[in-house]
């Protein structure tokens, strides 16, 4: 059952933004993290970049160098094989590469519901380990910072970093706390049980399972540990992928996640389409789950969500709680940002909880 979007709105489009460099494009500024700093909603969105130049016979595959920073490798077109719209394989060794780059930028929101400034606070790729790009930031606040997971790309693959601010202008990076391929990690706003509690989600190279996400414990946010299965892709809407969406908020004597489900292409060259569930999970124990939603309550309908870089996709990556709504923040058809408004009662009655 689709939930009402009471508001929707565009927020983002690849034409706002101006590249790192006048030879590159914006091919999309889109899933954010999203949190209220200092009474304003701060969002931090990830925006992928490609070369403009075209050079016959090759294709320009953009990387991270440590001491050059932005670089192109121009490689054959005859070594490679078009995967989908995001990568290409390399004939000679299997090995896929990314078509785009991507880097973090922090974007002032004011009540949430409009962009009052895109600002020049950039969060870039620093190191071997994030040569691919930066991508897909969700943030939590905790112990008085603002932490935030993001997706550490390279030719090690992908995996989750760690880093946290206090003020959206300078960030401490604290390093890798998912080793590949490990993406969709999202913190839990307070200790449960001692521990800080995050949603994981383990990508396995050999299909023994459906999509799966985990659950995890630490005792220092670097180090973690006790994981356990918490939901694997029951229904066709989620059979391609399953991950953690927006950070969990407290609900009652529970835990809202809105999460993202893929269901799996059945054409070469297709992603499938991206929709939203919610899980309802035990306060005391977020490894247990006491409802979920049947079906999706959320699907691309929208032009610019069916339309874009990568069609049909709606992928949930913030929320902030304002009065009885929820405001969710996602990335629209991997090009855009935009914001969508469901209401608290609503989510919670689609679960089954009066």
């Amino acid at each position: 059952m689709l939930l009402k979007r009471h508001d929707e709105r565009l927020l983002l489009s690849p034409v706002d933004l101006k590249p790192l460099r006048d030879d590159f494009e914006v091919a999309g500024v889109f899933n954010p993290g999203a949190i209220v700093a200092n009474g304003e909603v701060v969002l931090m969105v990830r925006v992928a970049e490609r070369p403009c130049e075209r050079r016959a016979g090759f294709m320009g595959l953009p990387r991270w160098d440590t001491r050059a920073g932005l670089t192109i490798d121009w490689v054959p077109q005859e070594e490679l094989e078009p995967i989908d719209p995001r990568v290409v394989k390399r004939k000679a060794d299997g090995l896929i590469r990314l078509t785009f780059i991507s880097h973090l930028r922090v974007v002032r929101c004011g009540a949430g519901r409009s962009v009052e400034q895109v600002t020049e606070d950039l969060f870039l790729p620093s190191c071997e380990l994030e040569e691919f790009g930066v991508e897909d930031p969700r943030i939590t606040a905790i112990d008085g910072r603002f932490c935030f997971t993001y997706v550490a790309v390279s030719r090690h693959g992908a995996a989750t970093a760690l880093a946290s601010t206090t003020d959206f202008r300078r960030f401490e990076r604290h390093g890798v706390i998912f080793c590949p391929e490990n993406k969709d990690v999202v913190l839990f706003p307070e200790r449960i049980d001692g521990h800080y509690v995050a949603l994981h989600r383990p990508n396995a190279a050999t299909p023994f399972c459906r999509p799966e996400m985990w659950v995890a414990r630490s005792l220092d946010l670097i180090h973690w540990g006790q994981h356990e299965c918490l939901h694997g892709g029951a229904t066709g809407w989620e059979t391609g992928r399953v991950g953690a969406g927006a950070p969990p908020v407290r609900a009652g004597e529970g835990w809202i996640e809105i999460y993202h489900g893929n269901r799996q292409p059945t054409k070469p060259g297709e992603v499938g389409m991206y929709s939203t569930g919610v899980l309802l999970l035990d306060a005391k124990n977020p490894a247990n789950i006491l409802k979920r939603t049947a079906s999706s309550i959320f699907e691309p309908t929208a032009d610019f969500e069916r339309r874009g870089f990568v069609p049909d996709v709606v992928f949930p990556t913030g929320i902030v709680e304002t009065g009885d709504s929820y405001l969710v923040y996602y990335g629209a058809a991997d090009c855009c940002t935009a914001m969508v408004e469901f209401k608290r009662d609503e989510v919670l009655a689609a679960l089954g909880v009066q």
